[in-house]
């Protein structure tokens, strides 16, 4: 499995950043060089992942920290962002303090969003991840029809990608192989569990009896 880097970054006002305010710069750790301290990486990355059509409706979202609480917020966002969007032909956005990748595909428009510090790189692998598996799934029409046709899929796709906003895969291929794995693991439950029900009726005893339609010939 690959994981993007988690590139370190200086806490905000602090470092170089307090030095360039005037303020004292906070001492620095052992084997740091002076005036720069960085904060550890964290996995947290990603705060919201969605899918709008052509017309800026939500198809498909997920927020995975408490940055727009309530459902009426998040699609407000979202129409927000599509109308910042929707008409450049760029694939980077900051808005409202946030850092959004972004990619069209006929009539959808797919979003991954993070916060102002995070990677682009990062972002962006994730959204080509995405991109490539929904291609993959939906057989090369990453289009809206398809889209709502399989939209459990869609979800377990981006299960694979993200979990609680940590990017758990960003190569498109192992996403593939684990959605192929799963098939084959339920396919294969799925006749098992036939096989033993199969087996539990022929083990209960006689077949069940069938209606005669002349009984007056049966032998006395």
């Amino acid at each position: 499995m690959q994981r993007p880097e988690a590139w370190p970054r200086p806490h905000p006002g602090e470092g170089a950043a307090a030095a360039q305010a005037g303020g004292p710069a906070p001492p620095a750790r052992a084997g740091e060089p002076a005036g720069l301290r960085l904060q550890e990486p964290s996995l947290y990355t990603i705060k919201a992942v969605f899918i709008l059509d052509n017309d800026g409706h939500r198809l498909l979202a997920k927020y995975y920290d408490d940055t727009f609480p309530s459902s009426k917020e998040q699609m407000a966002f979202e129409k927000n962002v599509f109308n910042k969007t929707s008409r450049t032909d760029s694939e980077i956005a900051f808005f409202g303090g946030m850092t959004i990748v972004y990619k069209s595909s006929i009539d959808l428009f797919l979003y991954v969003v993070g916060s102002s510090h995070e990677n682009e790189l990062m972002l962006m692998s994730v959204l080509t991840c995405l991109f490539e598996s929904l291609n993959h799934v939906l057989r090369k029409n990453v289009e809206k029809r398809w889209l709502l046709e399989n939209m459990d899929g869609a979800f377990l796709v981006l299960d694979e990608i993200v979990d609680g906003g940590v990017i758990l895969e960003s190569d498109p291929q192992q996403v593939i192989q684990k959605r192929s794995h799963m098939a084959v693991f339920r396919s294969e439950r799925g006749w098992r569990a036939t096989s033993r029900a199969v087996e539990n009726t022929g083990a209960g005893g006689s077949p069940p009896r069938m209606h005669d339609p002349h009984p007056h010939l049966q032998a006395g």
